[in-house]
């Protein structure tokens, strides 16, 4: 379990990573925007695979939600 929440973490960090690449090459003066594109792909690639994760761990009762305490 605490494995899942570490991979959950990485892949957070490696999302806002290829965000701040992509910032990175959209600033630089130099106008890659292939590269600017490449990176955005990546970080949409990312999101969206770590989303299924979370619904395929969900829905196998590897995690499982839980209320807010009133």
């Amino acid at each position: 379990m605490e494995l899942f929440k570490l991979f959950i973490v990485i892949a957070l960090l490696a999302i806002l990573f290829s965000l701040g690449r992509a910032l990175f090459h959209l600033t630089s003066g130099k106008g890659s925007s292939e590269k600017m594109a490449q990176a955005l792909t990546w970080r949409i690639s990312l999101s969206v695979g770590l989303l299924l994760l979370i619904l395929l761990a969900a829905h196998q009762g590897w995690i499982a939600p839980h209320g807010l305490s009133r």
